[in-house]
């Protein structure tokens, strides 16, 4: 009888030990997930999912190790994304982050009043209906701006400093990004009507739009162009600039991957940077920080990046003046 009690106790001690470390896991909190709701395409724009990705890091959470990213993108067709934000918020994901878009952050926003929603835009948020102020945003969301929507009146004046005899000038905008291009557009206006010029505004809501837009501008006599910012010709940026070496159209764009892949000028805010304080705030909504504590972060550094090999292709001479301001030549 002892030897069949001690049988029986060792059994009971090694089925229970071997319990114990499936019981340890089914405590385990389940890990977080962040939805991650893009209006174009993630595809297109891996340095700045690199550069979201960093952001977490800082904070300590590590893709796959212990936070998940389930991805939305509407792929430039922006009556999708009321629907992707609600899958989001029926998957109950711990954190929504919407860069680089007003009208995925608006969304959703509309979506959830509960789940924090990080956002990184290029406009004023206060104005775009996401947050009540600046310092004290209220609610569920917060987020990054960074400032591409008031930068047009500075991108003409560099324009005019390098073309000092144009005086019709084009913007290239997306009529269903309103909130950004009313703003560069009437900003631009006003920059380009104080040196005497006029404006055209171009618009393209499609890729298909884009090629269109273009051949439009020797048309109406167009000696410059603006290159509105969003994620429509964010994605298209290779296009974007071939098109304007075709059409040998000196271009101002917003973000320096235009300069970097053949663009002649850029000037605005790192979107990089700006993708990684954006991954940062999403951190600190993970650890437990209410958006409504988090003041909305504002871009406080800009580059003026100048392509001289493209400025020799279309027959412009960058005036040293110009060059000496520039963060990055690229030869």
């Amino acid at each position: 009888m002892l030897d069949m009690g001690r049988r029986q106790f060792i059994t009971l001690v090694g089925g229970a030990a071997a319990a114990w470390p499936l019981a340890a896991r089914a405590q385990q909190p389940a890990m977080p997930v962040i939805g991650y709701l893009y209006a174009g395409s993630p595809d297109s724009s891996a340095n700045l999912l690199r550069a979201f990705r960093k952001g977490l890091n800082e904070v300590g959470y590590f893709e796959g190790q212990n936070v998940a990213i389930e991805f939305r993108a509407a792929y430039n067709e922006f009556e999708r994304l009321p629907d992707l934000a609600a899958d989001l918020v029926r998957r109950r994901v711990a954190a929504i982050v919407t860069p680089g878009s007003v009208a995925a952050a608006l969304a959703a926003k509309t979506a959830t009043a509960t789940i924090p929603v990080v956002f990184g835009i290029g406009t004023d948020p206060v104005q775009a209906g996401l947050v009540t102020s600046l310092n004290r945003p209220g609610g569920n969301v917060t987020g990054v701006s960074y400032m591409q929507g008031e930068l047009a009146a500075k991108q003409v004046g560099l324009l005019h400093e390098l073309l000092p005899e144009a005086t019709r000038f084009a913007v290239l905008a997306n009529p269903n990004n309103p909130l950004v291009n009313d703003s560069i557009v009437t900003d631009s206006r006003a920059a380009v009507s104080s040196i005497g010029g006029h404006v055209e505004v171009l618009s393209a809501s499609r890729n298909s739009e884009i090629d269109a837009a273009f051949a439009n501008l020797t048309g109406q006599g167009c000696q410059a162009l603006l290159v509105s910012p969003g994620p429509l010709f964010g994605n298209r940026r290779i296009h974007i600039a071939m098109l304007a070496m075709r059409y040998a159209m000196p271009a101002m764009y917003y973000d320096r991957e235009f300069a970097e892949i053949g663009g002649l000028i850029s000037y605005g805010t790192s979107l990089v940077d700006q993708y990684r304080q954006t991954g940062i705030y999403t951190g600190r909504v993970l650890r437990g920080e209410r958006p409504t504590d988090l003041p909305v972060q504002r871009a406080t550094t800009f580059e003026l990046v100048i392509n001289v090999q493209t400025a020799k292709t279309l027959g412009l001479t960058i005036p040293p003046t110009l060059l000496a301001r520039a963060d990055e030549v690229i030869e």
